[in-house]
């Protein structure tokens, strides 16, 4: 039997699934399928940007330079396909405070980014047990 996309979803769903559908999301395909799912316990606050990192020497450096000591590391997964730009998932403890300090040390930086916080794939593979499916 050919099963519709659709059909599938609801056919789990009505057997007790939770499904949520991760087709579409950039984070999942370029990161989450690469990284082992789990989240560490001691890291706390931590908030989760997607940058766009320009492939020319000193990028990173700038990066580390900028961030500096007032904020930790939790998470770096790196991704390039031979591009200009290489695709990178943060994690950081920021406090929530302080959540604007850091976005203004990013847009001084000036590689893009996007805060990942929040997005369902990050919730629920690699999140603090945050995540739910529908």
């Amino acid at each position: 039997m050919v099963w519709a996309e659709d059909e599938l979803v609801q056919d789990l769903r009505e057997t007790g699934y939770s499904v949520l559908d991760l087709t579409d999301s950039d984070m999942a395909k370029q990161h989450i399928r690469h990284m082992v799912g789990g989240h560490a316990l001691t890291i706390t606050n931590e908030k989760v940007f997607q940058f766009e990192f320009p492939e020319r020497p000193g990028a990173l450096l700038k990066f580390l330079m900028s961030l500096g000591t007032r904020w930790n590391i939790s998470m770096f997964h790196y991704r390039n396909h031979g591009a200009a730009y290489s695709r990178v998932l943060l994690g950081a403890q920021v406090e929530n405070d302080e959540v604007k300090d850091f976005e203004a040390m990013l847009a001084k930086v000036g590689f893009r980014y996007e805060n990942m916080t929040d997005n369902e794939a990050y919730q629920l593979f690699l999140g603090a047990g945050n995540g739910k499916a529908s």
